[in-house]
């Protein structure tokens, strides 16, 4: 169920559109003009505004303007009866979602209704689509078999349905995100948003105004006043991921809306109620962030409720087969390939260290299968650069047959026959031929 707004002067288009979306399991709010969208929008947070563009002073054109200054994760689409291309490209020039022309039926109205809360979900900002969410963070996929992933699971499932605040801590690329967002799918606040923050890839600034919204004029080019992520994250879950990496200056407004549940705006004096579920997540060690000064311990002790350490992949070596599988299944699905592992490749990652943990699992398995044709086996140098295969001989002519196959493997992956790839590749067909006799590489392509 989405929440959306509806703006048009004439009555019985909204009565109309309010029954279709209602139909649709929609919650729907209306307003009549231009000036009371404003103030609908001031007050509410929206998924989606669904707004005419005739309406008098207060236009759709200004309507879609303040959503994008208010509250910039709400999708915006236009109706027009008056379907000209230069009104639909300045509607989504100023960032509509799309635009739909008078009269239109009811299937094109939820087609385009529908693809536009699919981009809403997709940003990564909210959970719309609440079932498909719950699918995708489903404790089943959370991938391992080992204690420390046992362990974690099963409190999971305890301290889901609870209110607490939760802190992740572990390295990067170890899962803090997966397991955050386990939790809100499986709390009661899943059908709310989840709105998840990266702390250290925004300025302080920035990062403040997000955060808590900013009142008109509260300094240059705050024409408006303008919600913050807390506000629009009401009812449902906020994740800060990187929390180590605010300052001391922020942590003590962080804390304030972690302690008193209520949210001040830049420049405004009024208190803001927010109800929402804290979890952060860091890759630092909190506590000598402390000691040095750089982190408070009262938001430190508030955000320390309930703990998760994810373990590094080295420390559950075991689940590596089964991070590896799900990851092959994956992209090869994306990639429409069917491929296999060498039988000897597995053997070789059980032993990796894999500083990258999770992460470099994934982006390891998804390289391989892009450099393998359909219906081959992926080696161990498609998927280990070369400085990683250990015991793996270095000599020269090894790197060499090592670059020359994922160069031919790529060319003739992307070329529309045999000659075209050696033309890529700067290299005569026969030439081409010989060198893939060498390195046994099958052509996708037949002999000519």
């Amino acid at each position: 169920m989405a929440h959306i707004l509806i703006v048009d002067d004439q009555k019985n288009m909204r009565t109309t559109l309010s029954i279709m979306l209602r139909g649709a399991g929609h919650d729907i709010s209306e307003a009549k003009d231009g000036q009371d969208a404003f103030d609908a929008i001031d007050d509410e947070s929206y998924d989606l505004v669904l707004t005419d563009l005739r309406m008098g002073k207060v236009d759709g054109i200004d309507v879609l303007r303040h959503v994008r200054e208010v509250s910039p994760l709400t999708e915006v689409i236009v109706m027009t009866a008056y379907g000209t291309i230069e009104t639909a490209v300045e509607a989504m020039r100023l960032g509509a979602w799309d635009y739909i022309q008078k009269p239109f039926s009811e299937d094109e109205l939820f087609i385009k209704v529908d693809k536009a809360l699919e981009r809403r979900w997709l940003s990564g900002e909210f959970s719309l689509l609440t079932q498909e969410f719950k699918d995708r963070y489903r404790f089943q996929n959370i991938i391992g078999r080992s204690r420390p992933i046992r362990d974690i699971l099963a409190r999971i499932i305890k301290i889901a349905p609870t209110d607490t605040t939760v802190l992740i801590t572990g390295d990067s690329g170890t899962g803090k995100e997966l397991i955050a967002k386990a939790i809100h799918a499986n709390s009661k606040r899943s059908e709310r948003p989840f709105v998840p923050v990266n702390c250290a890839a925004i300025s302080e600034t920035l990062l403040e105004s997000e955060l808590f919204g900013h009142a008109k004029g509260s300094f240059t080019g705050a024409v408006n006043t303008r919600k913050g992520l807390f506000e629009e994250a009401n009812g449902g879950t906020f994740f800060f991921d990187e929390i180590g990496e605010t300052t001391p200056s922020l942590q003590a407004k962080l804390l304030r809306a972690v302690q008193e549940k209520e949210i001040r705006r830049i420049g405004d004096n009024k208190s803001i109620p927010v109800d929402v579920r804290i979890v952060a997540a860091t890759n630092q060690d909190l506590q000598l962030a402390i000691a040095e000064k750089r982190f408070r311990e009262d938001l430190y002790y508030r955000l320390n409720v309930v703990r998760f350490n994810m373990p590094p992949i080295k420390e559950r070596p075991e689940d590596i087969p089964m991070l590896v599988e799900h990851f092959m299944k994956k992209f090869s699905k994306q990639m429409g390939r069917t491929v296999r592992l060498n039988s000897n490749v597995m053997e070789k990652l059980a032993t990796y260290d894999f500083p990258g943990n999770v992460r470099e699992i994934e982006n390891m398995v998804e390289q391989g299968i892009a450099l393998t044709l359909d219906g081959e086996e992926i080696q161990l140098d498609d998927l280990l650069p070369d400085h990683t295969r250990g015991d793996i001989p270095k000599y020269l002519d090894d790197i060499v047959a090592v670059a020359e196959r994922q160069a031919i493997r790529s060319a003739l992956i992307h070329a529309e026959s045999t000659d075209s790839a050696a033309e890529h590749l700067g290299l005569s067909p026969t030439t081409l031929w010989r060198k893939m006799k060498k390195l046994k590489i099958e052509n996708p392509h037949g002999r000519h």
